[in-house]
């Protein structure tokens, strides 16, 4: 190492092994070459990597800690079609103010949705410029590409998987699937060794329990019971066993869908979970009358649903948290629970909403990152992210953990400013986001997008 100039060089606090500790990283190319803690190192290197020197110098101050970037596998981005509602540039800088360094795109609520591939060619032709964090894409299945041939196109064009429906999605372009189909969109999906990921909302519960909804959130949820949730989980669970496809299921809000899970996992079955920060930090019960910003389906529950939900995160049975950002302007946000969109803006503040909480609960900084980056990556196939260690990208960030601050929506990068967070005091400042060992500065309206961040499934 001696007499090498590196490209980064950073020292002081960082998250290596699960652990906290000093160390110093090393960066060429825009991956990590050497990582040192205390007097070992890791890498191609024997010397002592504080020695070295680098075109760049990034000391930690105290307070702060180096983590791996957050991979957010549950981006609702909405371009083209209703880029009123957000746009890529606006959300890859959210994410990047939030840590996030990696985000996967769904397929709806753009329109075209990503059922076809030249929809998704749509996309990536209107993200190339704007993408300020690394930007893949899921594909998407209903009636209309079913048995089409188009799934495996998609797939072959580097889509990480296919979202389906099991009840309406909310827009006219976007189908669901009846069982029946659902299972035939798995046997086809399994066929080429792709990946299913569900809305799981049971709709013959849905059309037995939808009641009238008042102003109260409580009332919102009674037409969205847990059953219809984990009816829906326990047939998609029968089918897996019938099909064998690769299976995930979305935004997990309540305690009986942690026990399906987790009798198909015990199975063996080819199933993973996530669930979201909305349904971590925040209860139905203190929710104020009327406020829309709250409405998502499934909706937000009780304390004693947030509390399994913990337990399936800290057993393994919910397998990481993303934050299905769903966002929307003031327009369709305004109005009744009954009658307004659903989707929590969350992308910019929901990891830090899950630290916070995790710390409440006796966890820390340690499971929060392992649940929204080494899990979430794994999960996406990324070999290339989630741990700083030798040959990882250097999607790195900087964040003061034990530092507060309080949200405030109409500061935050979203193109709208509607927030279920707004007012409430999280911890986790974060001082510098870099992607492949470049530092962003998201406000910064005139720092062009990259290219080279559009991904494919690896």
């Amino acid at each position: 190492m001696s007499g090498e100039i590196h490209d980064l060089k950073i020292t002081g606090r960082m998250l290596l092994g699960g652990v906290v500790t000093d160390g110093t990283v090393l960066v060429d190319g825009g991956r990590i070459t050497t990582v040192t803690r205390g007097g070992g190192t890791e890498g191609g290197h024997a010397a002592d990597a504080r020695a070295a020197g680098a075109r760049e110098t990034i000391a930690l101050e105290d307070g702060e800690v180096l983590i791996p970037g957050i991979v957010d596998t549950h981006v609702h981005i909405n371009e083209p079609g209703r880029t009123e509602w957000e746009g890529f540039d606006c959300a890859t800088r959210a994410a990047a103010a939030g840590g996030v360094t990696t985000v996967l795109d769904m397929p709806l609520n753009s329109n075209p949705p990503t059922l076809t591939v030249d929809a998704l060619n749509v996309k990536k032709a209107r993200a190339e410029r704007k993408a300020h964090t690394q930007l893949g894409f899921w594909g998407g299945v209903d009636e209309t590409n079913l048995g089409t041939g188009m799934l495996r196109r998609l797939w072959d064009e580097g889509v990480f998987g296919f979202k389906c429906f099991l009840s309406p999605s909310g827009v006219d372009e976007y189908g669901s699937l009846a069982y029946p189909k659902l299972e035939a969109a798995m046997r086809e999906i399994a066929s080429f060794g792709g990946q299913l990921i569900i809305h799981a909302e049971d709709p013959h519960e849905l059309a037995e329990h939808g009641g009238h909804i008042t102003d109260s959130y409580r009332s919102f949820v009674e037409s969205r019971p847990a059953e219809c949730e984990a009816a829906a989980v326990a047939t998609v669970a029968e089918l897996v066993e019938r099909t064998g496809c690769r299976t995930h299921l979305l935004h997990i809000s309540c305690g009986a869908s942690v026990d399906v899970i987790r009798e198909a996992k015990a199975k063996g079955l080819p199933i993973t979970a996530e669930t979201c920060p909305h349904y971590l930090t925040i209860d139905c019960d203190h929710i104020p009358d009327g406020n829309t910003a709250f409405k998502c389906c499934p909706p937000i529950r009780g304390l004693d649903e947030q509390d399994a939900l913990w337990a399936g995160l800290v057993d393994g049975t919910l397998d990481f948290i993303a934050t299905d950002h769903s966002p929307a302007d003031a327009k369709m946000k305004a109005g009744t629970l009954a009658t307004a969109w659903g989707g929590v803006s969350s992308l910019q503040v929901g990891f830090r909403a899950v630290l916070t909480e995790a710390k409440r609960r006796g966890l820390g900084l340690a499971d929060a990152v392992r649940w929204m980056s080494a899990n979430t990556a794994r999960f996406a196939g990324f070999h290339d992210r989630g741990a700083i260690a030798p040959g990882k990208r250097a999607d790195l960030v900087v964040i003061r953990p034990d530092e507060s601050f309080t949200v405030h929506a109409d500061e935050l990068l979203s193109r709208n400013p509607i927030s279920a967070f707004d007012g409430r005091v999280l911890d986790g400042v974060i001082t510098r986001t870099m992607i492949g060992g470049a530092t962003l500065h998201p406000a910064d309206r005139d720092e062009a997008g990259d290219p080279a961040n559009l991904i494919r499934r690896p």
